[in-house]
């Protein structure tokens, strides 16, 4: 007898459906899977013959022959295990088979036939739904996260034995329901414990309002971890479509944790290896760029990372996604996520008058940024040690998060509403069409820009992203059309620091 199933199976941050098919013949006991399987899914065998037979179940004494289709695709991990019981149990006549129409399972099982929890839910999730099917039978514990897809009916269910009598109607099975979301508890770092900065604080809002790369260049102790560690509290809350994406990428990171409601803040150790920065390895796992999309990826000593690592973000940085490929198998990663950096001005840190590098070793040091890396960042800048008077006094200094994280909200609904119909949904994301369209200069601006571009200052890439960034600070101040003191600002943070950074 023959019976299939719908499952799926995780393929980067995405789910591929895959149908299992189970044929039960005479002949001698054999239990065999073919279509790709990993070592994974080979020894699926032992746990799903223990689980049914712990669970009170009949596991055929035949030939049974499970395939995994597409049969080109490889299959690992221990996901199909459900699928593959569910099955064996429909081929065997102890499940009724039109019950799994329109059905779709994914699970892993134990020998004791409970269902453990797996990565991935709500991409499963998604990708059933977008499928075309009606119910999806998961672990409880993935339950609430498979049920953030609307428009599917989850049934979170702990074991094979209460599966069968769910699919036997003998017993009920309510659909699962989403949890609220967790609200951050209070305390985060504010911005208003930072002393003194006001131009890295100025250019830490601008960062945020249009989601531009920053860049951080200062002696050791300056501020700069401390400033960018606050760039959580002036984000805005995700929508509820980012937040579907935070989530979907979190859960296939085995990361978990519900419906995100903060944007994602990542800064790994500046031993990252490239594969561990953007993704990859064998079976292709979502690198740090990839966990912060939609968020922020923060690099603290830039310059410290390897040149391999820094080198394998610029096509992430410039297109919103990384592109791997492994194994005659090409994956694409999201990565639309804003860089925060910071570095010292040179191997020792001291500041210009107390340096004791030689020039050559300044030379090395700045050799470590490329040119097209710098170039792919938007805003540079200096950050010095604070004046005594700041650093000593009792008094508080700034803003707080909340009043800077207004401003920055009402300039992304600005953005958000002359973007409508567009990919880009903030400044930073927009490209060089659209940057055109909405970045109007007139009069003396375009002057302005005109100078500095002929003077070979501003490559092309450059020219674009002083626009975006000009249009980032009129928005901020509530003005539709681009004035020149805008560029003027863009132009400062773009250029005035550069050489700092980079020979």
């Amino acid at each position: 007898m023959l019976a299939s199933v719908a499952t799926f199976g995780l393929e980067g941050v995405d789910a591929r459906e895959v149908t299992v098919e189970v044929d039960v013949r005479r002949g001698l006991p054999a239990f065999t899977i073919v279509g790709l399987p990993d070592v994974a899914v080979r020894e699926s065998r032992e746990r799903v013959r223990a689980a049914l037979l712990n669970s009170s179940l009949d596991f055929p004494l035949s030939r049974l022959t499970a395939n995994l289709a597409p049969a080109w695709v490889r299959k690992a991990g221990a996901s199909f295990d459900l699928a593959l019981a569910i099955c064996v149990l429909a081929a065997s006549g102890q499940v009724p088979p039109e019950r799994l129409e329109a059905t779709a399972v994914c699970g892993e099982l134990s020998l004791g036939g409970a269902v453990r929890s797996v990565r991935g839910a709500l991409a499963v999730a998604l990708a059933a739904r977008d499928a075309g099917y009606a119910r999806l039978i998961v672990p409880v514990e993935n339950a609430p996260e498979a049920a953030l897809a609307s428009g599917l009916e989850v049934l979170g269910l702990s074991s094979i034995e209460r599966i069968v009598d769910v699919l036997h109607e003998r017993r009920a099975a309510e659909p699962a329901h989403a949890r609220e979301p967790v609200k951050a508890l209070p305390g985060a770092p504010d911005l208003a414990d930072v002393r003194g900065q006001p131009d890295a604080k100025r250019a830490l809002e601008i960062a945020a309002a249009g989601a531009h790369n920053l860049l951080m260049v200062g002696p050791p102790g300056a501020g700069k971890t401390m400033i960018a560690r606050r760039i959580p509290g002036i984000l805005p809350p995700p929508s509820f479509d980012e937040a579907l994406e935070i989530t979907r990428i979190r859960s296939v990171a085995g990361l978990g944790g519900g419906l995100a409601i903060e944007r994602p803040f990542r800064a790994p150790h500046h031993t990252i290896s490239a594969q561990g920065l953007v993704g990859g390895g064998a079976r292709p796992r979502p690198g740090e760029i990839t966990l912060a999309h939609r968020g922020v990826l923060f690099l603290d000593e830039l310059a410290e990372f390897s040149r391999a690592a820094l080198e394998a973000l610029r096509q992430p940085l410039e297109d919103g996604f990384a592109a791997i490929t492994r194994g005659q198998r090409s994956l694409v990663f999201p990565a639309r996520t804003m860089l925060l950096a910071a570095c010292n001005p040179c191997p020792c840190g001291g500041a210009t008058d107390g340096c004791e590098c030689a020039a050559t070793e300044r030379a090395r040091y700045h050799r470590r940024l490329s040119g097209p890396l710098l170039d792919r960042i938007d805003l540079v800048c200096q950050v010095s040690p604070p004046p005594a008077v700041d650093l000593v006094g009792n008094e508080s200094f700034g803003e707080s998060s909340t009043s800077v994280r207004e401003r920055v909200i009402t300039a992304r609904e600005r953005q958000l509403h002359r973007l409508e119909g567009s990919p880009a949904r903030c400044n930073g994301g927009m490209d060089g069409r659209t940057t055109r369209r909405h970045a109007l200069l007139r009069g003396a601006a375009v002057q302005r820009l005109v100078e500095v571009v002929d003077r070979g200052a501003l490559t092309g890439r450059g020219h674009d992203r002083v626009l975006r960034l000009a249009r980032t600070i009129a928005d901020l101040a509530g003005r539709e059309a681009i004035v020149t003191d805008d560029v003027d600002e863009a132009l400062g943070y773009r250029l005035g620091s550069l050489g700092e950074a980079a020979a």
